[in-house]
């Protein structure tokens, strides 16, 4: 299922420049758009959704009055020309705080940070099961993009310091992204961190050794303090 979310500005050319943002992403469902906060409140009791892209400076109601009755918190991604709230804002559960006018890349490093906030979309209640990964894959922001990548086809993932260079099936990939954030992120069960520089797709593994692991014909090395966990993870 797609992310929920929900636009709320009193400024009309402000709630048309998020739908044209939103509407650029894939598995993003805008399920409501409005420019009146009372009616909002009202939408939002009745329909829970994921995100609220949310004003702070609106006449009657303000985006923190709004969110206060509501009987469920939202990821909240507030939108505004005053930066002075900013301060305020994080007593909720903020994601980011975008000043006004907006740009499409700013825009794009919200929605990173929302896409680690939210991994998986809301699904419904879990029925009792064997655990496994909620999705097959996820989202990194390449370039000026967020490019989303089937896990399966990741064969190894490695470290250049602040940045990662995805190696899939159909070449690599570089992404703002630190590595020890991924190996907590990505499914224990698909992949393993076998050094410090390195994570690799159990699937894509075609042989091991004492010192290395060979994945699509390159050998990756074992870092001596990963060596226990990944005997560990091959005996599952």
């Amino acid at each position: 299922m797609a992310i929920r979310c929900f636009v709320l500005d009193d400024e009309p050319p402000a709630t048309d420049l998020l739908k044209e943002y939103i509407g650029r992403l894939p598995d993003i469902d805008l399920v409501g758009v409005s420019n009146t906060p009372t009616q909002a409140l009202s939408q939002l009791q009745q329909t829970p959704v994921d995100v609220l892209f949310l004003d702070i400076h609106m006449p009657r109601l303000t985006g923190f009055d709004l969110l206060r009755p509501l009987c469920y918190r939202p990821k909240i991604i507030f939108t505004t020309a005053f930066r002075e709230y900013a301060l305020d804002s994080y007593e909720f559960d903020v994601v980011d705080f975008l000043v006004k006018p907006i740009s499409f890349e700013r825009f794009l490093q919200a929605m990173g940070k929302l896409y680690r906030f939210l991994p998986a979309p809301a699904t419904a209640p879990e029925q009792a099961e064997p655990a496994r990964p909620s999705t097959d894959y996820q989202y990194f922001k390449v370039d000026k993009e967020m490019v989303k990548l089937n896990l399966g086809d990741i064969l190894w993932i490695e470290s250049l310091k602040d940045y990662v260079r995805i190696h899939t099936v159909s070449g690599p990939l570089v992404s703002y992204l630190r590595i020890s954030y991924l190996e907590e992120k990505l499914p224990p069960d698909r992949f393993v961190r076998i050094h410090k520089s390195f994570i690799v797709s159990l699937r894509h593994i075609q042989a091991i050794s004492a010192t290395y692991i060979r994945v699509n014909d390159a050998e990756l090395p074992i870092g001596r303090i990963y060596k226990a966990k990944l005997d560990q993870v091959l005996q599952r």
